[in-house]
């Protein structure tokens, strides 16, 4: 059991550099220097990450329906890996000036896509893991593992490989390894597949290590299939007779959607708005993991002392009062108070929120897997993080397009991001109907048949 956990662990640090060095901090800022403008970058990139989001909430309901029917959740995880791989490889054909902005957005999306998939599957495996009083803990861990594997992978970027367009060295002063070019941005394309190769080689525990286990009853394939969209229509239609999990999904979607927005525009308002380059992005990124990874940590440690539901609170109010703070830093002014064209007050402050994005975002996340768990059915605890996947998923895309939409229509990036507030006041709102034990409903029976 103990190298299964450690196994379940590869996952979090093998996927996690998609989302540090991929969404937020090395290549979300590249395209906008590619581009050349904040507000065009940041509406493209919330158009393809959008899209992206549409794609993935019509399809993993469906697929994780299947799933829990014919079993074998490791052959989806299989097949989702090879997208990611693919997708994060394709990164490199960016080159400046001779690049296509739809294919180089497309390659994100396909391995955007496998890792979303992938950490679906990876995510019911939890349950199996330990008990009621454990999961906790090991959620938490399994979240701090992750930020350690994104900021080692991000430390090796920026000191072995990103360089500055000026001075053509890295962070460290050295000339990019391999005989990468500085003036085709080479260090900085090497992102894409050193992500796919780091994931490669750390999911190896993940598949020699991870055993699903046994269940009776499972579907062939093709009656898994045929059963699998009438069997998801029932269990929706059934969903208000179990307020709680209802309210929870609810809640989820919104929170989830926003911190997702954070993470995924940070680099790039960070490079529109103060102006920084890809290193100094990276630093933040550094700073916002580690947080992140001791706080995810700790968050699980609370969560099996208190529960989750404190947990969630305290990190969604936490994360809206920064959303707000956000929008009043500037490179001319912080909070109201103008600043000198030279002040590092606004790099400063911006570290602090980014600091405190980490933090919230690490133990929120660890503590919305285990609220999952007790919300969940007495065994239907794969059906349940079906539904959790749907919430999360079925409106990934509102996040991004809204923020495209309201930054396109603007032209302000400050304004661009104003709709995360209103995501996390829904989530903290219809947290006021989660029992933070669940309901334990044994008058849900949902019916096989259409």
């Amino acid at each position: 059991m103990r190298k299964r956990i450690w196994g379940w662990f590869a996952f979090d640090w093998a996927s996690q550099p998609y989302n540090t060095l991929l969404l937020t901090f090395i290549f979300a800022p590249y395209v906008k220097e590619l581009l050349g403008d904040g507000s065009a970058a940041q509406a493209a990139w919330g158009y393809g990450v959008g899209a992206a989001g549409l794609l993935i909430a019509v399809c993993a309901p469906v697929l994780g329906a299947i799933a829990d029917r014919a079993g074998g959740r490791m052959r989806f995880i299989w097949v989702f890996s090879l997208l990611y791989f693919a997708g994060a490889w394709g990164l490199w054909w960016a080159v400046p000036g001779d690049f296509n902005l739809t294919l180089i957005l497309m390659s994100f999306a396909i391995g955007l896509i496998g890792m979303e998939f992938a950490t679906i599957f990876t995510n019911s495996m939890l349950p199996d893991l330990g008990s009621r009083e454990e999961i906790g803990g090991i959620s938490g861990t399994g979240w701090a593992w992750g930020y350690v594997g994104g900021v080692l992978a991000l430390i090796l970027m920026l000191t072995l490989f990103q360089a500055s367009p000026e001075t053509g060295k890295t962070m460290v002063g050295l000339s990019p390894i391999l005989g990468l070019d500085p003036e085709l941005r080479e260090g900085t394309r090497a992102v894409g597949p050193f992500t796919a190769v780091w994931y490669a080689v750390f999911m190896i525990p993940f598949f020699l290590w991870v055993r699903e286990p046994r269940r009776a009853g499972t579907l062939s394939n093709r009656q898994a299939i045929a059963s699998a969209l009438p069997e998801l229509r029932q269990t929706l239609r059934h969903l208000p007779d179990t307020p709680s999990l209802f309210a929870y999904l609810g809640s989820s979607m919104f929170y989830r959607d926003a911190l997702n927005g954070m993470y995924v525009f940070g680099g790039i308002y960070a490079a529109g708005v103060l102006k920084w380059e890809i290193t100094d992005v990276g630093k933040f990124g550094i700073l916002a993991a580690v947080t992140g990874a001791i706080f995810a940590w700790l968050g699980g440690k609370a969560d099996d002392r208190f529960g989750p539901k404190p947990v969630i609170v305290t990190c969604v109010l936490t994360l809206t009062a920064i959303a707000i703070a956000v929008a009043f830093v500037s490179r001319q002014s912080v909070f109201g108070l103008p600043v000198a064209a030279d002040s590092s007050l606004p790099d400063l402050t911006f570290y602090i929120l980014g600091a405190g994005i980490g933090a919230a975002g690490g133990a929120l996340q660890s503590a919305s897997r285990t609220m999952m768990v007790r919300q969940a059915r007495p065994g239907h605890m794969t059906e349940a993080f079906g539904l959790y996947a749907l919430a999360g998923k079925a409106t990934s895309f509102i996040a991004p397009l809204s923020i495209g939409v309201v930054t396109d229509l603007t032209g302000s990036q400050p304004l661009g991001i104003t709709p995360l507030i209103a995501l996390f006041l829904l989530g903290l709102f219809l947290l006021r109907w989660v029992k933070p034990e669940g309901e334990r409903a044994e008058t849900w029976t949902v019916s096989s048949s259409p």
